[in-house]
């Protein structure tokens, strides 16, 4: 009886093993994204689950358009099997680091995203157009449910902007960054921004004099402002106009804190939101 045990167990021991690598090879098997920054990563992540492994070449609270490449940056692009891109020249580095070939997907290249002449690639800002961003990511990850959810969350997030946009006493909204052009236009909006497409750029005293002149002759009473750059313009901007200040997320990025938190693309979404219908006298 002993001698029958033993031979049990040395039988089933391979079959132990293999089963425990089994669960190692598994995930070993989730394929390796690689996304240039925070709105292609949680696409990446909401489409892909299980499925695939997702890294942020932007760290938490950093500006994406101010990365500079590291050498493990560059390993983690080589080694990805697929890398997430915004593309044109969006982040110049990575896009140089990426180059081009299948496995390397630029997004701004998405058929039909309708993009502004001026060059503006804030387009996950309008749910509509982040729509399509998505459908691309769900293609290529070869995902059709998860996309078909995701999709159905932002439709979700479109109508609510619909109708809480649509019975405001002001349509004027002054922000630091030219970021918000595709919302604005989505939701009929008039964005008035104090500096342009770069959020580091620095206005010249007569281009800041005639935004304050802008300001002044609008209806608005927030200068909206962003948490990754400083508030400086926009507080001079509402110290010389009278108005207050305010944050408007242009959701390039979470901050540790929020990351702690649980904030996400939805939230934050909804947050910009709310802070518009407070700007604008919504009802």
């Amino acid at each position: 009886m002993k001698f029958i045990l033993i031979l049990i167990l040395a039988l089933t021991a391979p079959g132990l093993a293999v089963g425990c690598g089994g669960s190692d090879g598994h995930s070993s098997t989730r394929e390796t994204v690689v996304a240039s920054f925070y709105p292609l990563a949680f696409a990446a992540e909401q489409v892909g689950g299980e499925a695939v492994s997702v890294e942020n070449l932007t760290p938490p609270g950093a500006e994406p358009h101010d990365l500079e490449v590291s050498p493990s940056d560059v390993s983690n692009i080589k080694s990805a099997e697929l890398v997430l891109l915004l593309g044109h020249g969006f982040q110049p580095q990575l896009e140089d680091a990426a180059g081009s070939g299948p496995d390397v997907v630029a997004l701004l290249d998405t058929p039909a995203l309708d993009l502004h002449p001026d060059g503006d690639p804030h387009v996950w800002l309008d749910p509509i157009r982040y729509m399509k961003i998505v459908d691309r990511i769900g293609v290529v990850l070869r995902r059709p449910a998860a996309v078909s959810r995701l999709l159905a969350r932002l439709r979700k997030l479109d109508k609510d902007y619909r109708r809480g946009l649509a019975d405001c006493a002001r349509r004027d909204i002054v922000t630091s960054h030219e970021a918000f052009a595709y919302l604005a236009e989505r939701y009929g909006l008039n964005q008035i921004a104090v500096t342009g497409l770069n959020p580091e750029a620095e206005p010249t005293p007569q281009a800041l004099q005639q935004t304050v002149d802008v300001v002044r002759a609008s209806d608005a009473t927030i200068v909206y402002f962003e948490r990754l750059v400083s508030p400086r313009l926009a507080e001079t901007v509402a110290r010389e106009t009278g108005t207050k200040t305010a944050v408007l997320d242009p959701i390039e990025g979470l901050t540790d804190t929020e990351r702690k938190q649980g904030a996400d693309y939805f939230t934050l979404m909804r947050a910009n939101l709310r802070a518009l219908q407070a700007g604008l006298g919504c009802r």
